[in-house]
């Protein structure tokens, strides 16, 4: 399951989100995404992990929890939906 981490610290490292969610279980891919130009963190990021019950019980445990002086936002991460300048979706 793919994991949403929003409303992170710009110091939080993917070692302090494999840290935090792998109290929960096993991750297969632990992601802080980066502006592409500058480098720096964007503020969120994903986690991915393979058992949906260890996903769940990560969610809800750390929602709202506290990582480097920010109250994390964490949920099921949606999929990324591409939109071309005129407003269309591509099919």
């Amino acid at each position: 399951m793919n994991i949403y981490v929003g409303n992170l610290s710009r110091s939080v490292t993917e070692d302090d989100l494999k840290g935090a969610f792998g109290a929960f279980g096993q991750l297969e891919s632990v992601n802080v995404i980066t502006d592409k130009f500058s480098g720096e963190p964007r503020g969120f990021g994903f986690v991915e992990m393979p058992s949906k019950d260890e996903a769940q019980a990560a969610i809800g445990g750390l929602n709202g929890t506290d990582l480097k002086g920010q109250s994390l936002n964490v949920n099921e991460a949606r999929p990324r939906q591409d939109k071309r300048k005129n407003g269309e979706r591509r099919p």
